[in-house]
């Protein structure tokens, strides 16, 4: 069963960000994550404003490689400077349907 990483970032710095993408892009891909989408290119159609500057999707295989990807001690470091430069809230989604 698939597993989402949907995440909305608003960097409140730049510092960080040249340094995290390419660690985060290959620790993803270790734990076998995919990104679905990173943009800035969205909007918001419903309920109170959330805003944010990123929107982003990752597809992992699994829940167990998401938060590995999480707990990877080689992604602490990035993890930090992201949740310290940014405003940002993570929600991993199984792929299921409760309602169907």
């Amino acid at each position: 069963m698939s597993f989402f990483s949907v995440l909305a970032v608003t960097p409140t710095t730049d510092a960080w960000v040249a340094d995290y993408i390419g660690p985060a892009n290959k620790l993803v891909a270790k734990h076998g994550g995919q990104y679905l989408a990173r943009t800035s290119s969205h909007e918001q159609v419903e309920g109170a404003e959330t805003p944010a500057a990123l929107r982003i999707v990752i597809q992992w295989p699994t829940r167990e490689a998401a938060l590995n990807f999480m707990a990877d001690p080689d992604y602490a470091p990035h993890l930090h400077a992201r949740t310290q430069g940014s405003e940002s809230s993570h929600f991993l989604i199984e792929g299921k349907d409760d309602l169907a």
